[in-house]
């Protein structure tokens, strides 16, 4: 493949199990050295499709090509080029740090496993837990173990299903540390992930909801394509004016962020004139802007739509 075409490249692509549908024809593209955010509630697809592009589930229908090769046809190609990672640890937790990276060197037929695997865990900050039983780390060196592992055969894209669920803040950002230092080396990440800040850090996102890709782009245009029109309303005991201010006309919907409500909708004059009623000396209204997470919420309400 050259250099300008997609890593991702699917269309019309489904998957069901029984009279579930998983995915739902969906198509997507995604360009090399990029950074690319799935999103979504449980169960809308993003595990399902990530499965999909590297070779673990057959797609029922659908057509498309990942790292160059026919997702059909090509899966065992695929699967040598690029790292899965998936949302549980799936190394052994019996074994230590260094043996389970030596074991994943020999599954992959690496040539020169013990030297790949010290620079590896050198890059990861792995080496003084090498002798360290997996089972024994804490969830984010865990999460960095089972990145190394992905690491080994110098893949060119990476497959991450959420990746950083469960681990602490420093852990998070660490791990994203890591995939920005290898984005700058060329490869590509395709990352599921359930935290706003992290969607904010990507290149460009989608959105799923029950097997449909909803929406698409980077941030400010999926933001932009919302039409969503927001205001931020502060005051004491705030909280108590969600249930009356959702009752009223253009108002989408109430997010509570703190010690304030982020107030939405989709007509600027109804949202202004459904907040006019508020007492002066009691609460503050200000004109916003919608942010990824108002966007998101409103999808995951309304996923078909007004």
């Amino acid at each position: 493949m050259t250099p300008s075409e997609p890593i991702i490249d699917v269309r019309e692509l489904t998957k069901a199990f029984g009279n579930n549908i998983a995915v739902n024809r969906l198509s997507l593209r995604v360009r090399p050295g990029e950074i690319y955010g799935f999103l979504g509630p449980n169960g809308s697809g993003k595990t399902t499709f990530i499965r999909m592009l590297c070779g673990l589930l057959r797609p029922d229908s659908g057509e498309g090509t990942c790292l160059g090769y026919d997702l059909f046809k090509e899966a065992e190609r695929i699967r040598l080029q690029s790292g899965y990672l998936a949302q549980r640890f799936s190394l052994y937790e019996d074994l230590s740090v260094r043996e389970n990276l030596r074991f994943m060197a020999r599954i992959y037929r690496l040539p020169t496993v013990k030297e790949t695997v010290d620079e590896t865990m050198e890059r990861l900050g792995l080496g003084r837990f090498a002798d360290q039983l997996a089972g024994t780390l804490s969830g984010g060196w865990k999460q960095r173990l089972a990145l190394a592992a992905c690491l080994l055969h110098k893949p060119r894209l990476l497959l991450l299903d959420e990746p950083t669920a469960g681990v602490d803040p420093k852990a998070r950002r660490d791990f994203w540390d890591q995939i920005y230092h290898l984005t700058a080396e060329g490869v590509t990440a395709l990352i599921s992930t359930h935290y706003m800040d992290e969607a904010e850090r990507c290149h460009r996102v989608a959105y799923l909801a029950y097997g449909h890709l909803l929406t698409s782009g980077t941030a400010a245009e999926v933001i932009r394509g919302a039409g969503l029109f927001t205001w931020t309303v502060t005051g004491e005991n705030v909280h108590r004016l969600s249930d009356e201010l959702k009752g009223r006309d253009g108002v989408l919907q109430v997010v509570p962020f703190g010690h304030t409500l982020h107030v939405s909708g989709r007509d600027p004059d109804l949202l202004a004139a459904a907040l006019s009623g508020l007492d002066p000396t009691r609460f503050r209204c200000e004109e916003g802007e919608a942010g990824l997470e108002d966007v998101f919420i409103s999808l995951m309400q309304n996923p078909g739509g007004d």
